[in-house]
């Protein structure tokens, strides 16, 4: 069942019908180039297959290890970088409690999930480790490669610190690596210490890689129904797969998204009502940044957390440069069901308002600030989800995933690849081993 609808009624003072009509063609080659594989990137598809080609076997093999690694862990840390750790995390903040790592251990259900390499801030590491001194702890340290330098460093740590309080055997117990088939240094170290190992397939790009172990294994982990997002994807990958410019409304919104474009919006803002989701829009902000930000091309991605935001970047959205559009996510149907409570004093003015359900206070937010924000000139698209489950956040994953694809083809870049990131990446190596020679003199 599509639990997902998209509602481009904020579109219509900005963009006529028969501009949609002239980018058919164009929709129409990016979608022959994916589904023939054709295009640049080609080698790198095999994330529209991710659903349905996983086998029973790996997913019996997560769910095992995850049921471990509950036994054995008060913290479960996942080591990994931009797509090696933004979509769990985004899944994982969406389908657990908001304050579930500030839960005493004997009121979790599940361990602590923390975040390492992401960054080379020595503050962060320091302050991980003196959390975990008395902790029990187990890891999952993802990368292709293993050289990225951020998880390289964290790994390095971590895995220092099991082997001092576990023993190097012990230690083995609790890494769980994620990683390339064959190749790579931490396939060498994995297999050398014979660690429980997950594959990265290799057709499937680090943010493209949620729905791989990449992503599934912490979501186990903090019993979330992994099976449900894969089944949510799967059902989204047949939706989208229309060659309809009208009816398939992922592609509608790569169509629109470039014809904004060409308008002088190049800024996408993705936005939501719900906290959240603000690492399901970190997570965004990576495969439509890195897939369409080169050769000189691409639609800057940006986020905000409504309504919080408001009260910071509402102004500029209202009344600052025109080169903006918005994405809004919306669920229609919110569970929490807690309404304000009337007071006979009403001190504070609110009675109006008194056994209104909070999220009926949020969604006329969310209806004045689409009304205004379309009357000052910013193109609006809504994402409707009928309501906040593991199976339409399945979909909109894939959703995501293809219009960004379909979106890079139509404005002529390799929706697959990074050079602007493998240029820091040398730089800074060149860097830190020049400066290693010089201190070594």
């Amino acid at each position: 069942m599509q639990g997902i609808s998209l509602d481009f009624v904020g579109l219509k003072p900005f963009i006529q019908d028969y501009e949609l009509k002239l980018m058919e063609s164009s929709v129409f080659a990016a979608h022959d180039m994916l589904e023939r594989k054709t295009g640049a990137g080609r080698n790198m598809l095999g994330w529209m297959e991710l659903p349905s080609r996983i086998s029973e076997e790996e997913i019996n093999k997560i769910k095992a290890c995850a049921s471990k690694i509950n036994k054995q862990a008060d913290v479960f840390i996942v080591v990994g970088i931009g797509g090696s750790y933004l979509g769990s995390k985004a899944v994982i903040d969406l389908f657990t409690d908001t304050f579930n790592n500030l839960q005493k251990e004997s009121e979790r259900k599940h361990p602590q999930i923390l975040f390492a390499g992401n960054n080379l801030s020595g503050k962060y590491l320091r302050n991980l480790i003196e959390y975990i001194q008395d902790k029990e702890v187990a890891i999952n340290v993802i990368s292709k490669s293993g050289t990225t330098i951020e998880p390289a460093v964290a790994f390095r740590i971590l895995k220092l610190f099991l082997e001092e309080k576990y023993g190097v055997a012990g230690a083995a117990e609790r890494i769980y690596v994620t990683t390339d088939s064959s190749k790579g240094v931490l396939k060498k170290i994995s297999d050398a210490n014979d660690y429980e190992t997950f594959v990265i397939p290799d057709d499937v790009g680090g943010r493209y890689s949620v729905l791989t172990p990449v992503g599934l294994l912490p979501m186990a982990v903090a019993g979330i129904d992994f099976e449900d997002i894969l089944d949510g994807a799967m059902f989204a990958a047949h939706v989208y797969n229309q060659r309809n410019i009208e009816h398939n409304e992922c592609y509608k919104y790569a169509a629109y998204r470039n014809i904004l474009q060409k308008k002088g919006k190049e800024i996408e803002i993705l936005a939501s009502y719900e906290p959240s989701f603000q690492y399901f829009i970190e997570w965004f902000k990576q495969l439509f940044g890195e897939s369409e930000g080169k050769n000189l091309k691409g639609i800057f991605p940006a986020g905000v957390n409504f309504t919080t935001d408001l009260h910071s970047m509402g102004q500029f959205i209202q009344d600052g440069k025109r080169n903006i559009f918005e994405t809004v996510i919306n669920i229609k149907l919110n569970k929490s069901f807690i309404k304000l409570p009337k007071i006979a004093c009403d001190e504070d003015g609110l009675n109006y308002l008194a056994d209104k359900e909070i999220d009926y206070i949020n969604k006329q937010a969310f209806l004045g600030t689409l009304q205004a924000h379309v009357s000052g000139e910013v193109p609006n698209i809504v994402i409707n989800l009928d309501e906040l489950n593991t199976y339409n956040i399945g979909q909109l994953i894939m959703f995501f995933e293809k219009a960004c694809a379909i979106s890079g083809y139509i404005s002529g870049v390799n929706p697959f690849d990074q050079p602007g990131v493998e240029a820091y990446k040398k730089n800074m190596m060149d860097l830190l081993k020049m400066n290693d020679s010089i201190n070594n003199l």
